[in-house]
């Protein structure tokens, strides 16, 4: 898969899938210094994905300051050819100041096993 520079940041696309319906989004960047994959709930609200009163809401710190989250289980989350069924992935209000749709943590990077490879800008998996 093909990996885009916006303003020198790693960026791809991801389908994301959650009670039969999926969802194709862009704009998700490339995060090795974080732990979990983050969503944007108003992109993630269009099949469905909005918190629930059971769903415990909590905050997660990191270099651009923190984010009120909640988790949930997704039938899938495919980033090119990969994909990783029930996958837990957070969701939260993704307002850093620049257009992204999300952040692709090392949980998915790690468990996909993914290669970076920035001479040729693409992201590829082991099989």
């Amino acid at each position: 898969m093909h990996i885009e520079l916006k303003d020198s940041l790693p960026f791809v696309s991801v389908t994301v899938a959650y009670k039969g319906a999926s969802l194709h989004i862009p704009d998700i960047l490339i995060d090795t210094g974080s732990c979990s994959t983050i969503l944007s709930a108003d992109i993630v609200s269009g099949i469905q994905l909005t918190p629930s009163p059971e769903d415990i809401i909590y905050t997660i710190r990191g270099v651009g300051g923190s984010e009120v989250v909640f988790s949930r289980t997704v039938d899938f989350l495919r980033v090119g050819e990969k994909t990783l069924s029930d996958f837990q992935i957070e969701i939260g209000g993704m307002d850093y100041g620049f257009d992204i749709n999300g952040i692709l943590n090392m949980d998915f990077l790690i468990t996909s096993k993914a290669f970076i490879n920035l001479q040729s800008m693409d992201l590829r998996f082991a099989s």
